[in-house]
């Protein structure tokens, strides 16, 4: 699978059936906490909040519990860089989802005014 870009998500974030995953920290996707160098902070609209340090040591049947799909679903995961996504995607997809990283995550999007955002 490949990985997603801002504009494909940019395009699709109206899906009902897609699941977006920020998986970065509480402070981070309330916008309360982010990097100095994101000129915006919060979330990608629509984003559900699954801190990556939970997933962490979970069974499939745990992952999928609390991400609150079922298996197959397809689930984009995001950070700040990509980096703590491609671990939840590896995580993701061993619970049964059709899991792909966003690599640009919030690093990305904040520099763009025209991709909207949720405080």
């Amino acid at each position: 699978m490949t990985d997603v870009t801002a504009a494909e998500l940019a395009a699709r974030l109206e899906e009902e059936a897609l699941i977006l995953l920020d998986v970065r920290g509480l402070a981070e996707y309330t916008g309360a906490l982010g990097a100095p160098c994101d000129p915006r902070q919060g979330h990608i609209p629509g984003a559900r909040h699954v801190d990556v340090t939970a997933l962490f040591g979970l069974s499939p049947d745990g992952v999928r519990s609390l991400v609150g799909a079922e298996p197959g679903a397809e689930v984009i995961a995001y950070c700040h860089s990509g980096n703590r996504s491609a671990l939840a995607v590896e995580m993701l997809r061993a619970a049964g989802y059709e899991a792909r990283n966003y690599p640009g995550s919030w690093h990305e999007w904040s520099r763009d005014p025209a991709l909207p955002v949720a405080p």
